[in-house]
């Protein structure tokens, strides 16, 4: 019988802070095991697989951060709320290292694991939405996103594996990156059916 008062949400926020300290692939069934309290047996009473715990993880994880963003773009418009939701995104993938790697899991290709799927197209939304404030033509919205999100998850993954080592400030670097990213975004078509300049 699975322990008094230790359900599947409170395993899953154990394993998502656990993932944060010690990496998403050092993270064991044993080690959120010893974190919770129970033996890791006792464990599969609560989450049937670490596979099933890093989905959760994964779930969770995308809420967060889809709200962090949010948060950040409310009031803002334009270039500027492309500013805050990239400060936004670098913020919380420095604060939460596992879980940011655990919003990486692509949604499963079958459609089978709907709420993970749903999850994930709302933070791809919320990228969406605010390239929308930069009027561009409709056929790059997908590339426009790609790009941002690429751009983004590129330099704070770099960043977290201490890669920047020369003399510059990275703050000022990464700011560096979102000016050009807004600059390009805006001026990168001169058509509106998103043909780049000639």
């Amino acid at each position: 019988m699975p322990r008094a008062g230790l359900a599947l949400p409170a395993v899953i926020t154990a394993g998502a802070e656990l993932a944060d300290e010690v990496g998403l692939p050092h993270l064991t069934m044993a080690l959120l095991a010893e974190r919770v309290g129970v033996r890791t047996p006792s464990l599969y009473k609560h989450v049937e697989s670490l596979d099933a715990l890093r989905r959760g993880i994964g779930v969770q994880a995308l809420r967060e951060f889809g709200e962090a963003m949010s948060r950040a773009a409310v009031g803002r418009s334009g270039p500027d709320a492309v500013r805050a939701i990239a400060d936004a995104y670098r913020r919380w993938a420095r604060d939460h290292p596992g879980r940011y790697a655990a919003t990486l899991r692509a949604p499963a290709a079958d459609g089978a694991d709907e709420e993970y799927r749903r999850v994930s197209d709302d933070v791809v939304h919320i990228l969406f939405d605010v390239l929308a404030g930069l009027d561009l033509p409709d056929p790059n919205a997908v590339d426009a996103a790609r790009a941002l999100r690429s751009a983004l998850h590129g330099f704070v993954t770099i960043e977290a594996a201490g890669g920047f080592g020369l003399p510059r400030d990275v703050d000022r670097s990464y700011r560096f990156l979102v000016d050009t990213l807004v600059a390009g975004l805006r001026h990168g078509t001169d058509t509106r059916d998103g043909t780049a300049p000639r």
